[in-house]
């Protein structure tokens, strides 16, 4: 296998039982990292941040089981089995102790990696925030939260595997995240291979963006269920939580998803503020930039992971 650079990553699988992991090796020396990508997502959207962090990181990517190029994995769904998987592919590359750094669904799991395994120095959430608990919605109350959680259910739910025709995917999947790029103000290409790389085609030979439908649902059953501040509570080493900075509006018929975000920011504002005050190892960074951070600006990101990083070499 030729050895990968920044500039030229290098592909390759783990086998942990009947389950194969899609890997990307971007090379590199120094603190290694492994990059976590969110729900419904690939290891492609790390690209322009994994080059930049392989300057001074040892940097691995991963697709999350279901995901990319990755297994699908025995069902259901769960945090425990991926974690299991995260840990299959640092021993395999030789870095057990990396520190993970995720983002939305992946921020999760790095930090129920750090809980799980005390030999991880220090974790980094990038916007990992489920949906939390009805209280931390500011200003509204408990049903209009939950009528409105559910809502926002329904739509997931209808989007997670919807199957098309092969033709579809030129005339409307990479048009719709073409359209999704010039909103971010980054290029399509930026989207792409992430969309080819999530690809999965059912008996028939309809098309889909992994994961499947049940695993879909397992897994936002899983998202649904976690609240991370106990974890942040126990956590005795260094976390960094990066939160979104600007909601973007949905407005129309969705405006009521806007006020309801709103809402939950203002309370995860305050309850990580009180939460860093009280925890010296917890950091809260906010971004300007959406949750989609790691396509809007990825080399901010990696400065604020490197910054992270270089005082946490500082400590030990």
């Amino acid at each position: 296998m030729p050895s990968p650079t920044p500039d030229s990553p290098v592909d390759f699988t783990v086998e942990r039982g009947d389950l194969t992991l899609a890997v990307r090796d971007h090379g590199g020396t120094g603190t290694p990292l492994l990059l976590l990508h969110g729900a419904s997502r690939t290891l492609a959207d790390w690209s322009v941040a994994a080059a930049d962090l392989a300057i001074d990181h040892r940097v691995v990517s991963m697709d999350l089981r279901a995901h990319g190029r990755s297994g699908p994995g025995d069902p259901p769904w769960t945090f425990p089995a991926v974690l299991d998987d995260v840990e299959a592919v640092l021993d395999a590359c030789g870095i057990p102790e990396a520190i993970p750094v995720g983002h939305s669904l992946g921020g999760m799991v790095a930090a129920l990696y750090a809980d799980a395994h005390p030999r991880t120095p220090a974790a980094v959430n990038l916007d990992g925030v489920g949906q939390g608990r009805p209280e931390q919605y500011v200003g509204l109350d408990r049903e209009t939260v939950l009528e409105g959680l559910a809502h926002a259910r329904r739509f997931s739910e209808a989007a997670m595997g919807r199957t098309f025709p092969p033709k579809a995917l030129e005339t409307t999947v990479l048009a719709q995240q073409a359209a999704m790029a010039k909103a971010l103000g980054i290029a399509p290409e930026a989207l792409d291979e992430g969309v080819r790389r999530a690809l999965g085609e059912t008996p028939d030979g309809r098309l889909y963006l992994r994961p499947e439908r049940q695993r879909a649902l397992e897994m936002l059953d899983r998202m649904k269920e976690l609240d991370l501040f106990p974890v942040y509570r126990r956590l005795d080493r260094p976390v960094l939580v990066v939160r979104a900075g600007r909601l973007v509006a949905q407005g129309g018929e969705l405006a009521w998803f806007d006020e309801l975000m709103a809402a939950y920011v203002k309370g995860l504002d305050r309850d990580l503020g009180e939460l860093a005050a009280a925890h010296p190892h917890l950091t809260v960074r906010t971004l300007d930039a959406s949750h989609a951070m790691l396509l809007e600006c990825p080399r901010e990101v990696a400065g604020l992971v490197r910054s992270f990083t270089s005082a946490v070499r500082s400590r030990s």
